[in-house]
């Protein structure tokens, strides 16, 4: 079976309209977003910050390496850059120094310097011994031995050597203080992981509550604009694209808020911070990871346009699997009836088939891209050790710091081994949101652009002055129609099949607009009327029952807020009061989608109550009583007088004996008005009427025998 309707191609991968038209939904939360904005903040900064704590625990507490510098030669160039804060530890006339500080100096320099004995590499242990400081024993016999340890100028200094040689018991004694720093920089660490958590929590929540209240507010104006499209637009979209569009597509733009944004926005941040710490570090080892960044680029590259492609295939097939779905499923009497299971199977199975092929092809980007960045990442590691042992071993880095790059060096990659799951929800998210705003931007609306308002109370005068309609094209279904319906008059309109019956029904609650001619109420032109004003006035009774999932009550009431007492009066009217005391559960029975555990005539029969409860000034009954057995047409019939006294009706029938005591009957043939009168007249008059009339006849004739 070809597509009948229109298709939906997605052809933007990244669009900035379409990102700032979901932005604009976000305007009434800006203190949820400056919110999430400074948990965001937070959370990167002090994920950045936990590499630097380890790196200074390693190298001021665990691994205490100083290296010592002539005071004469503070002022030398080669030591410029080099950073010797004035309350540097004095020892023996000599300046002491973190061993950090001097791995920034070039090889050349740092070589020169020691060989003119202006700087002493070390590395020491350094430590103040002031009071409550206590030797082990054992170190006090090494006392001032060659290589051996020293107390001067109130500091203990040892060379690094010595501090590994020493037992762990003598070790744990003389490094007191050095616990100390371990202890502080461990609370420390912990009060970052405190805020960490808390900042990241914030952060999902208020994101989260944004992206849900985006979602609220745009899935109700789209809501509102396609209940408010004209039916030559809603005839071209299937149920099935225009509920994935209130629900799939509006929960992609959701998680393009709480995965998307926030994701991008935090990974970039963390990426460009730990570029930042690692060339603060070490500007040699910044660089040497900076070299590994090229084949990351090229492969993220090529994942985003693979990805692109494959979500749009998955997006485009999964419309038209729940299009397909909604569609038979609605169907599905028809198609086991006319036997087309299995022809509908296969349909169903080729396009489930090209749904799999693109729901596959979008697992493939994503199973190559993780583990290839992975790779690179194990890879990056590798190199940024293998050269940063060659710098550690030229003391041209610390351990801290060594160690603080092969962390940074993971939360650099981490965020690119999630960018594919990421462009995943950003593809799908700006597909979602290009459907989303072209149906909200779709404007096939019946023009409501009122200078009139109806009088009160409505005559109930309609007036077709010389109307061509056509659905398509120059296909005309109404053709220079023109007649007249006085107020309180039933009027019944009849013809063949396709004659234009049930148009102009449609015609007068504006559903469609004619091409042609000009529809009065009350002589006012229809167009120049409040549509909420028109279709107040006229209350359809349609052939195919529509009744919403709820109670009896509900379905009567539809919104009018009735006291239970006015609901049953509208049913009594109808003659519907009697099998609705039988159903269980009264007019609080629950009825399920399109009311299937009813008859078609008990359908009928609550629809008749529902114009009734609404009392219109004109009511159409658009082949009202075609779909009830007779006992049931009798009650109708009782109810119709009720229903139609003191109200213009406009009947539109096949059973031409139930409008036979029209006030006037219209013949409509091919679109136009072909003959008018009423019953007896036009029986006499033989035409089109008469020999309606005489073929039903015949066939009723034929069936009772």
């Amino acid at each position: 079976m070809p597509d009948f309707f229109e298709t939906d191609e997605i052809v933007k991968s990244y669009d900035g309209t379409i990102v700032k038209r979901i932005f604009s939904y976000v305007k009434p939360y800006r203190m949820l977003l400056a919110l999430s904005a400074l948990t965001l903040a937070l959370s990167t900064v002090g994920e950045l910050v936990l590499p630097i704590l380890v790196q200074r625990t390693v190298d001021e507490a665990l691994v205490v390496s100083w290296a010592s510098i002539d005071p004469a030669a503070v002022s030398d160039p080669r030591l410029r850059g080099l950073d010797i804060d004035d309350t540097a530890p004095r020892v023996e006339g000599r300046l002491f120094i973190r061993e950090g500080s001097i791995t920034s100096l070039a090889l050349r320099d740092r070589t020169s310097l020691e060989a003119d004995g202006l700087l002493d590499a070390g590395p020491y242990y350094l430590t103040p011994a002031g009071d409550g400081f206590v030797l082990p024993d054992a170190i006090k016999r090494d006392l001032d031995k060659a290589n051996g340890p020293r107390l001067v100028d109130g500091w203990f200094i040892a060379p690094s050597a010595y501090m590994g040689s020493l037992a762990a018991s003598d070790a744990r004694a003389l490094r007191t203080a050095d616990r100390s720093v371990v202890s502080a920089y461990g609370w420390l660490l912990l009060v970052v992981l405190l805020v960490v958590l808390a900042s990241t929590f914030s952060q999902a929540w208020s994101t989260s509550l944004i992206g849900q209240n985006v979602m609220k507010d745009l899935r109700m104006d789209l809501f509102r604009r396609t209940s408010g499209q004209s039916q030559a637009f809603l005839s071209k979209q299937p149920v099935g694209r225009l509920v994935t569009r209130l629900t799939g597509d509006v929960e992609t733009i959701n998680e393009f808020f709480t995965s998307v944004i926030v994701a991008f926005i935090k990974d970039a941040s963390v990426m460009a911070g730990a570029l930042v710490v690692l060339f603060a570090m070490s500007p040699r080892l910044g660089f040497i990871a900076l070299a590994t960044l090229p084949p990351v680029l090229v492969a993220t590259g090529i994942s985003r346009r693979k990805a692109r492609d494959a979500f749009r295939r998955q997006r485009t097939w999964l419309s038209r699997v729940n299009a397909f779905i909604a569609e038979h499923i609605a169907g599905i009497a028809v198609v086991k009836l006319f036997g087309r299971e299995r022809a509908s199977s296969a349909a169903f199975d080729q396009k489930d088939a090209e749904l799999m092929k693109a729901n596959l092809g979008e697992m493939l980007v994503y199973a190559t891209f993780r583990p290839l960045i992975e790779f690179f990442s194990s890879v990056s590691t590798a190199i940024i050790l293998w050269f940063g042992a060659g710098l550690h071993d030229k003391g041209l880095i610390t351990l801290g710091a060594l160690i603080a790059f092969v962390n940074l060096i993971r939360m650099f990659y981490s965020p690119l081994q999630d960018i594919s799951e990421k462009f995943t929800i950003l593809q799908s998210a700006m597909a979602g949101g290009e459907r989303v705003f072209k149906l909200l931007d779709a404007d096939e609306r019946i023009p409501d652009e009122p200078s009139r308002s109806l009088p009160s109370p409505v005559r109930g005068h309609i007036e077709f002055d010389h109307v061509w309609f056509a659905y398509k094209g120059d296909d005309w279904v109404i053709r220079d129609l023109s007649f007249t319906v006085e107020p309180g008059e039933t009027v019944a309109i009849v013809g063949y099949t396709g004659a234009g019956k049930s148009t102009v029904g449609a015609l007068l609650a504006r559903l469609w607009d004619p091409q042609q001619g000009e529809i009065r109420l009350d002589g006012i032109p229809i167009r120049n009327l409040p549509l909420a004003e028109l279709r107040a006035s006229i209350r359809p009774v349609m052939q195919d029952v529509f009744l919403f999932s709820g109670t009896v009550a509900g379905n009567i009431d539809l919104g009018l807020g009735l006291e239970r007492p006015a609901v049953e009066a509208a049913a009594r009217a109808v003659r519907a009061h009697g099998f609705i005391e039988k159903l269980d559960g009264g007019y609080d029975a629950k009825l399920g989608e399109g009311a299937a555990t009813l008859s078609s005539g008990q359908r009928q029969l609550l629809s008749f109550a529902r114009v009734v409860a609404h009392n219109p000034s004109i009511v159409v009954l658009d082949e009202a009583t075609s779909s009830v057995d007779t006992e049931t047409e009798r009650l109708l019939q009782e109810g119709l007088s009720e229903l139609m006294r003191g109200r213009t009706t406009v009947a539109i029938a096949h059973r031409l004996s139930t409008i036979r005591h029209a006030d006037r009957i219209l013949v409509l043939a091919d679109g136009r008005l072909a003959e008018t009168g009423d019953h007896d007249s036009l029986i006499v008059r033989g035409g089109i009427y008469y020999n309606l009339y005489k073929l039903q006849y015949q066939m009723e004739a034929t069936t009772r025998s």
